[in-house]
This record gives C-alpha cells, structure tokens and sequence, in this order.
C-alpha cells in the first residue's frame, strides 16, 4: 500500500464543511482552504502521525510498572500498572476521531499503519541489541539489554492487544454510530473505548504473563488495567468533543456518514 495512496484516499473519503463559509455573490465559497480535499489530508496524517508516535512510546516504555498507593483491595496495592497504559488509550482517543471524519476504512488502515511501524521499530531494537558494543560506548550492553530485553515478549503481548482492541473498537465504533444515526458522540466514542480497552487488558495480560504468574494475579492485573483504561477512556471523552470542534473550525470538516464504512 503506497502512502501517497492512503493519503489521497483518506482526502477523498472526508467531508468538507461548507455550512457557515463565507462566500461571494453567486454563491461561490470564498474559504477555499476550509474546503480543499488536501487540506483533509493532511489532517489524517498528522492523526496517523500523532497515532503511531503515541504506540511506539507505549511498547518501549511498557516495560517499566508504577505504583500508585491509593487504596488497597486485600493484599493488592491500587494502582500497580506498566506505564504503557499512558500512550494506549490516546491510541483509541484517535482511532474514534479518525473514523468520525474518515469512516471505518480510513480507522482500519491507521491500525494497520501503525502496526507496520511497530513492527520496523521493533526490528531496530532487535538489529541495536545484536551489534557488538563498543568499548567506549556511554551505554554498556547489559544495561542496554536489561532495558530492551523485555521488549520481545512485550511487544508480541501489547501488539497482539492493539491489533484485536483496535480493531474491535472500530467495530463497535462503527455499530453504535449506525445504530444512533450519527447522534450520541459521547456513546459510541467511551462505549467502544470500554468494550476495545477490556479485550485489550486481557489480552496483553495474559499474552505477556502467561507462565510467569497464576491465572489468578493475571487476571487482577488485567481487571486493574482495565479500570485505569475505563476511568481514562472517561476522562478522555471532552477531548473527543475538543477534537470535533477542530475538526469544524479549524478545517471544515464534517463527520462521515454513519453508514460509512
């Protein structure tokens, strides 16, 4: 798949505003940079470009877990997470944009893009821990590998979850906008958050623990991970609202169609 394509595809597919632009007698609009389809997409690339940045810094710092000592359910300390979870959620945040003004298509090739990009910056990181270190190198090997050696059987657990909570969320994305005629944005941007978000806790948990922990301390990590994702999917639902206002002012964009797919 060309780029260039993509991008043009991704223009063809949006849906310029032209309800409230100045325009001169005869009718002809007078904003011609509100309107043009290149305008449109340059706004999918930077999404996809912000997308990807945000994936990537998720799987090569999710190897580092925090606490946060809020409460305590039993033995287990809430909140105790990989710090992952901090550029995962922006991932959905931007999946629900770039299908409410480029349609399930354009979502579902940004979720492909960016696991392609995953996948080169993970050959990096493979073909850097292979090369002999130098000896005056300011970062010793097993330093360097004790950073990055997680990085393995993380980046299979977090990009297995992507793939499948990604796609998922534009499923239900896609159902819920059908089902309320293009109405209810704060529905279907958490609703398909929150079913994507629970699919991908548990998958990335099981997928990077499983032989290392109990089923059942997996399973409380996925449960923990899964209510931070909730309570951030929540928080995140002005930003949605945010992003449309941008979208119509900045760049006279309307949202797709529901049934656009």
């Amino acid at each position: 798949m060309r780029i260039e394509g993509s991008l043009a595809a991704a223009g063809r597919r949006c849906y310029p505003r032209t309800r409230g632009v100045p325009r001169a007698p005869g009718g002809r609009v007078t904003d011609v940079k509100r309107s043009e389809p290149g305008a449109a997409g340059e706004v999918y690339a930077a999404l996809v470009a912000l997308f990807v940045a945000c994936l990537v810094a998720a799987d090569l710092t999710g190897s580092k877990f925090f606490r946060l000592p809020l409460f305590s359910i039993g033995s287990y300390e809430f909140v105790t997470h990989s710090v992952g979870m901090i550029g995962f959620p922006l991932t959905f945040l931007l999946t629900d944009l770039i299908h409410e003004y480029f349609g399930a298509r354009s979502a579902r090739r940004a979720t492909y893009i960016g696991l392609g990009c995953a996948l080169v910056v993970f050959a990096i990181v493979l073909l850097a821990r292979a090369l002999p270190v130098a000896p005056s190198s300011p970062l010793p090997q097993p330093v360097f590998d004790q950073v990055f050696a997680m990085s393995n059987r993380l980046y299979v657990a977090s990009l297995s979850a992507y793939l499948i909570g990604q796609l998922c969320d534009i499923a239900v994305f896609r159902a819920l906008k059908r089902r309320t005629g293009g109405r209810l944005v704060w529905l279907r941007a958490t609703g398909s958050t929150v079913a994507s978000q629970l699919v991908d806790s548990f998958v990335v948990s099981f997928v990077l623990l499983q032989g290392s922990q109990p089923a059942e301390a997996i399973a409380e990590v996925a449960l923990t991970g899964y209510v931070l994702k909730f309570v951030l999917s929540l928080a995140l639902t002005p930003l949605v609202y945010l992003g449309r206002a941008v979208m119509r002012r900045q760049f006279g964009l309307e949202p797709a169609p529901a049934d656009d797919g």
